[in-house]
């Protein structure tokens, strides 16, 4: 079975086994849902054990999700999970509207100005508030693009492509 991936555990947090996640989905509310399991995958440890978690409750904190896994009642417990990933089966995937994409479709996208300059590739996706902003690296630089209409004019995600027009002052380094 495939699986995507939905959140990294950044931390722990307080003493009865709770974890901080960095949400790495459009719906943790869906995605972290008491009763759903999910695979979690050590990233920091070769070799580490992959295992079935069960959410017990989730909560929302600051820009963080705090979860708490059944038989994982301790800060001992789950002090080795910091790092992890953790990931959900991809059958389980909500439909998208007409121009809604999932994170994992834009990171890694290369982004092209309409006139044809290279700016990077996307390498993260922040969520600040009414849209969604974009970190694109090109290896010295790094631009935030919003994710509104008057700046991103195509997507293609079976290309990699994602092509915007800089308003100015957008890219930093425009005269």
């Amino acid at each position: 079975m495939e699986h995507i991936r939905v959140a990294q555990i950044v931390n722990t947090h307080g003493v009865r086994g709770e974890v901080r996640v960095r949400p790495l989905t459009d719906f943790p509310d869906v995605r972290f849902a008491p009763g759903k399991q999910l695979l979690l995958k050590p990233t920091t440890k070769p070799g580490g054990q992959v295992r079935t978690v069960v959410v017990e409750r989730s909560r929302p904190h600051k820009q963080w999700w705090l979860l708490k896994f059944a038989d994982f009642d301790s800060l001992n417990a789950v002090e080795p999970f910091k790092g992890s990933e953790l990931w959900a089966p991809a059958d389980e995937a909500l439909p998208l509207a007409e121009g809604e994409y999932l994170f994992r479709d834009i990171i890694g996208c290369r982004v092209w100005t309409t006139d044809g300059r290279d700016i990077g590739v996307v390498q993260n996706i922040l969520r600040p508030g009414a849209n969604d902003v974009w970190v694109v690296r090109d290896g010295q630089k790094e631009y935030l693009i919003p994710y509104i209409d008057d700046v991103v004019r195509r997507i293609d995600v079976t290309a990699r492509r994602i092509v915007i027009y800089p308003m100015p002052g957008l890219l930093e380094d425009e005269e």
